[in-house]
């Protein structure tokens, strides 16, 4: 079902316009997103320092070219990029922001255990997603998002890694803080909460990762130690710490808005819910689609590591390019009827992961949640509906989910 046409708002001017910030972006981004692609497919946002592409092509080049590099600290120290870290403390970082070869000597080993582990686990993690959604209530309204977007995909993040259910509720808090180590212009008492967080979640990796080596288990931190130990992994404690606290950040939130986009899709598009629930097999085609048309991560962004062309215009070295995935993955000289969500149609590759060294390392699994979410909560509650609400959407800057989404079963 398409969107009625309505005319454009003017060309933004800034990547800030285009964030959460803005609540006109806050509420819906892509009118925006639209203009600036149709207008101002480059642009030069002089008060961030940075680039922002918009055209899919674009894009799509260059996450895919190794030459850009992504530390923050290579930047434009007046950059917004630069704001990501601490110059004095944060040298040392997870494959979020890691250039090669230190990106490839831990990512690789890393996701060769996270996707194994998660091949092995797949019936347990449909277990657990059919738990949580057991759970809810069976009639009358509920809170979507409280009782399963955000349960699912902390619940089943602990149990690969090897983390106790009680501590679950302090696992889902540190996450939440250290995700805020994504937003470049953190307030103090944010910036605070993500050292916090930070702190707390190294603390308890490091005790779960000394108690493995003691008594291995079944999950990921013993799989970790395990490689460190035959010499397969050549990474130190600190970066192994480091790097589990990066799959938080790369599918927790993440998941948890995949899931409420999604179902807020379907349910805002019944035909294409009944269409789910017609035909099952279209779950996973449908999960693209709610990452094509509403993908919870926004913007990616690369630095340039020399003077050159990009999209057709000099940059200069150091130069931060934000990438726009929203608009991307709406770009009409690629997606036939963009503005439409339609998950009866095939359609070509979204770049909601990313893509190149750096695609998103926790796809796969936010592919099961969410497909498996889906299709319980369809079967579960065959009425299921949205009633009559004002939509709270989250102001974390580049990230797109709901605060809030109430149902009725």
């Amino acid at each position: 079902m398409a969107d009625d046409p309505k005319p454009l708002p003017s060309v933004p001017q800034s990547v800030l316009e285009l964030s959460a910030f803005n609540p006109v972006a806050r509420d819906n981004p892509h009118p925006l997103l639209q203009s600036l692609q149709a207008g101002c497919p480059v642009m030069r946002d002089e008060g961030a320092k940075v680039w922002v592409l918009s055209r899919y092509k674009d894009i799509r080049d260059t996450v895919n070219d190794r030459s850009f590099v992504r530390h923050p600290l290579n930047a434009d120290p007046e950059s917004i990029t630069a704001r990501l870290v601490d110059p004095e403390r944060d040298r040392r970082t997870s494959i979020l922001f890691l250039d090669d070869p230190d990106h490839a000597r831990i990512r690789q080993p890393l996701a060769k255990a996270f996707y194994a582990r998660i091949n092995k686990m797949r019936p347990e993690i449909e277990a657990m997603v059919d738990k949580v959604i057991d759970a809810a209530p069976a009639t009358g309204a509920f809170d979507l998002m409280e009782q399963v977007a955000v349960p699912v995909p902390v619940l089943v993040i602990a149990r690969i890694l090897g983390v106790d259910e009680a501590m679950l509720a302090n696992f889902r808090q540190w996450s939440e803080d250290v995700i805020l180590g994504l937003n470049p212009v953190r307030t103090p008492e944010e910036n605070a909460r993500m050292l916090s967080g930070g702190t707390a979640l190294d603390a308890y990796f490091a005790e779960l990762m000394q108690a493995r080596r003691k008594a291995p288990k079944d999950d990921l931190v013993t799989d970790m130690v395990q490689l460190q130990a035959s010499g397969e992994a050549k990474i130190q404690d600190d970066e192994v710490c480091l790097n589990l606290q990066a799959l938080l950040v790369g599918g927790n939130l993440t998941t948890t808005d995949l899931i409420g986009n999604g179902i807020w899709l379907l349910l805002t598009h019944p035909e294409q819910a009944a269409a789910l629930r017609a035909n099952p097999d279209l779950a996973a085609q449908a999960v693209e689609e709610v990452l094509r048309y509403e993908a919870p991560v926004q913007v990616t962004s690369r630095i340039v590591e020399k003077d050159r062309t990009v999209a057709g215009c000099p940059m200069q070295k150091s130069q931060p390019v934000f990438m726009s995935l929203a608009a991307a993955n709406r770009d009409p000289d690629v997606f036939e009827a963009p503005q439409a969500f339609d998950i009866t149609k095939k359609r070509p590759s979204h770049i909601a992961f990313g893509g190149g060294p750096h695609i998103c390392i926790g796809a796969p699994l936010a592919r099961i949640e969410a497909r498996h979410a889906f299709l319980k909560l369809l079967a579960r509650y065959p009425n299921l509906r949205l009633p009559e609400q004002d939509l709270v959407w989250r102001t974390l800057p580049f990230f797109r989910g709901l605060e809030k989404l109430v149902v009725e079963g």
